[in-house]
């Protein structure tokens, strides 16, 4: 019997027993939503290994985690964010095209937890759906119109690291370029650091 509140558990051998133990797998998608940090932490952990390793497998699960990002529980939220992107590998019924104003609503939000983290999987969306790439570019070149919390120069550092990953696959190249040259002299020092970073990259 696993018991999901242990701590420095193998979350990967965890996940490859789920994928074939229906139960096992049932306890670790009961468990992203826990109380319990431990519990969430571990089960959620697991099933992006899931995620990562079988898509398919996790794609039935896409309305469970759909609901979750609706959730005034960050938390769920949290998780959702990152499930869903992983999904989207294998999404051939463009279940995300339809949530996809759902998703970045996240951005458009107060919170810095969520929002950054929105930003920072958009490079993955980007990459497995290259049909809305030039969307998500805009949309992470708009932190500044679009956010409604006070962390808006912290979250530009997760879109600039998100569009450093999609930047060689994206048409708008100069205009990648050109805002994150602007992104230089922002208050925040994380996106300064990761403004340069990519500029030397280049």
């Amino acid at each position: 019997m696993v018991s999901l509140d242990e701590k420095n558990i193998d979350v990967e051998k965890l996940a490859r027993k789920a994928l074939n133990s229906q139960d096992l797998f049932q306890e670790l998608k009961e468990g992203v939503r826990s109380k319990d940090n431990t519990t969430r932490q571990n089960s959620f952990k697991a099933v992006q290994v899931i995620a990562q390793e079988d898509p398919d497998f996790l794609y039935k699960e896409w309305d469970y985690f759909q609901e979750m990002l609706k959730s005034p529980n960050n938390y769920h939220k949290y998780i959702a964010i990152y499930i869903l992107a992983s999904l989207t590998r294998v999404d051939m019924d463009t279940k995300f095209e339809r949530i996809f104003n759902d998703y970045y609503g996240v951005l458009a939000g107060d919170k810095a937890m969520t929002a950054s983290h929105v930003a920072l999987n958009s490079s993955i969306i980007a990459h497995n759906k290259p049909d809305l790439r030039s969307r998500i570019v805009d949309i992470l070149m708009s932190i500044d119109d679009i956010h409604q919390g006070n962390q808006k120069e912290l979250i530009k550092a997760y879109a600039i690291e998100a569009l450093g990953k999609i930047y060689l696959e994206a048409d708008d190249k100069q205009l990648i370029e050109n805002f994150i040259k602007s992104q230089l002299d922002s208050k925040s020092p994380k996106t300064r650091k990761m403004a340069q970073c990519f500029l030397e990259q280049c």
